[in-house]
């Protein structure tokens, strides 16, 4: 990652993290000031099982004005011995987060199929009852977690990291769903095509932190990388884009425009 674009943006009202694995980063302490001092105010910090969803939202309670949680199982950690337990927390303790997540499905896992939509379609229905966004993990799925999305009535989603055909695409925005950019716009041709196609209006960014991009790994305070490539592409100025998809992610999140 080519971090000697992260100080280009001076901002007064902050960026906005919306997918940020927090519980994972050690010292998390360390990562959400590093993200407030590079302009990255507020983070939305995801789960992926019964332990980060814990970890989130005490760490949500340790730094109320900056972490957002959002609490959720994560396709690539349900497990058959787990997933009563699990899903019985996120029903009792979803009512604290901005949003549901990070769930979905992934064709590429070992996680059986059958498993992976029972488990996504009771956090889908949950959502609904309690007007919640989702951010939905469709890694090799698009198709069907969109399809399920829709067949469940889902008002709010983004689709996470979207690599996907251009077609579902197509099908995600008609349906008013949003799509998120990070980092890999650096390197990656199916996230390009699919960044430049959605409009500006349906855009969040994000870190996926600590996820690895290039030769290190990441953190929140990388977000204006993303910023960076997603101002290359879409031909706007950083200063301008920043404050773009920032609005984006408070209509998106239902968080108070200040």
């Amino acid at each position: 990652m080519n971090l000697k674009n992260l100080n280009r943006v001076n901002l007064q009202t902050g960026l906005i993290d919306g997918h940020v694995h927090l519980s994972e980063i050690e010292p998390s302490e360390r990562a959400v000031e590093n993200a407030v001092k590079a302009g990255v105010k507020r983070m939305i910090a995801v789960a992926m099982n019964l332990d980060s969803c814990r970890k989130t939202l005490a760490l949500a309670d340790r730094f109320p004005d900056n972490v957002l949680p959002a609490i959720g199982y994560h396709p690539w950690s349900i497990k058959a011995e787990d997933v009563e337990d699990t899903l019985i927390f996120i029903t009792q303790n979803i009512h604290r987060c901005v949003a549901l997540g990070e769930v979905g499905l992934d064709y590429k896992v070992k996680v059986k199929k059958k498993l992976q939509k029972a488990v996504f379609s009771k956090l889908l229905n949950l959502a609904v009852q309690i007007n919640k966004p989702v951010i939905i993990h469709s890694r090799f799925s698009y198709q069907r977690t969109y399809e399920m999305a829709v067949e469940a009535g889902i008002e709010k989603a983004v689709f996470h990291w979207y690599s996907g055909p251009v077609d579902i695409l197509d099908k995600i925005i008609a349906r008013g769903y949003h799509v998120s950019a990070t980092p890999a716009l650096a390197y990656s041709p199916h996230h390009q095509a699919a960044i430049t196609k959605a409009p500006m209006e349906r855009i969040l960014i994000e870190t996926d932190a600590p996820v690895q991009y290039g030769d290190r790994f990441s953190e929140p305070a990388d977000l204006k990388e993303t910023l960076f490539h997603l101002s290359r592409i879409k031909k706007i100025p950083e200063d301008e884009l920043a404050g773009i998809v920032t609005k984006n992610a408070e209509r998106f999140f239902g968080l108070q425009i200040d």
